[in-house]
């Protein structure tokens, strides 16, 4: 059987980040940080206990971030991040079973190798390559 990899993270747009910390704080107890321009003002969110490496202790629990809100339509909706060990022979196999690569791989400071795709339904999702182990 070939190795499954596992969604570890999501993505959603806010249109108000601070708005958007206090809902989920107050709804559901997420804790939110702002991370600055050189992050492009993204807001990771935790949504369980982590570990010393900011990873869920709990198994079946991801944490996830907010992005800014675009006109961009492929950026306006929930996204899911999948876990892979190499990114590269990753990009390899979703352009193979059909999928496109939006963009570039980028390197993530202190996070690990991330790209972005689209699949066969049109679907925008994205792939991360960890720092270390997964």
């Amino acid at each position: 059987m070939a190795k499954m990899n596992s969604v570890i993270h999501f993505e959603m747009p806010a249109e108000d980040k601070k708005r958007m910390s206090k809902f989920y704080n107050k709804a559901f107890g997420w804790q939110t940080q702002q991370l600055g321009p050189e992050m492009n003002e993204y807001v990771v969110v935790t949504t369980s206990e982590t570990d010393e490496k900011g990873r869920p202790k709990k198994p079946g629990t991801i944490n996830g971030g907010f992005y800014q809100k675009s006109a961009d339509l492929k950026y306006q909706y929930p996204s899911l991040v999948i876990g892979v060990e190499d990114i590269r022979e990753s990009v390899q196999k979703v352009k193979a079973a059909g999928g496109t690569i939006s963009g570039e791989i980028m390197q993530i400071p202190g996070v690990g190798q991330f790209v972005s795709f689209i699949d066969t339904e049109g679907n925008h999702l994205s792939m991360l390559q960890p720092l270390g182990d997964m």
